[in-house]
């Protein structure tokens, strides 16, 4: 992810803008065979389409969300039990997913620090 982390990054700092939250990704279907997946930062202007980042935006939708805390080797497991929580309560998730970088490597060494906020659109809420 790093050299796409840089790319996006590179292109706000040459348009002078700044991002309005920590960076995420949105993956946009979970298949075991496919990792597609957009990485984003949030910002209050819009972007302009250079190479291959562009002005995005997430659809309106009911979500659940929890927040993981420890190193990414985690949140594979993290997502495995929230996906079951949200089976637990009688939702069914949409195909996609967003994962926000709340806190990471650039904020603490330590990864019993690191924050990841796990975001899963529901398809049977009003």
């Amino acid at each position: 992810m790093g050299p796409g982390i840089t790319e996006v990054f590179a292109a706000l700092t040459a348009q002078g803008l700044a991002p309005a939250g920590p960076w995420f990704t949105h993956h946009l279907r979970m298949d075991p065979g496919i990792f597609d997946f957009e990485i984003c930062v949030p910002v209050t202007t819009p972007v302009t389409p250079v190479g291959r980042v562009k002005a995005g935006q997430l659809r309106a939708a009911t979500v659940a969300r929890t927040v993981f805390h420890g190193g990414y080797e985690g949140l594979g497991n993290a997502w495995g039990e929230f996906a079951q929580w949200i089976v637990i309560q009688g939702h069914t998730a949409a195909p996609d997913l967003w994962e926000v970088y709340v806190a990471g490597p650039e904020s603490s060494a330590n990864p019993a620090d690191w924050r990841t906020e796990l975001n899963r659109p529901l398809l049977d809420a009003a």
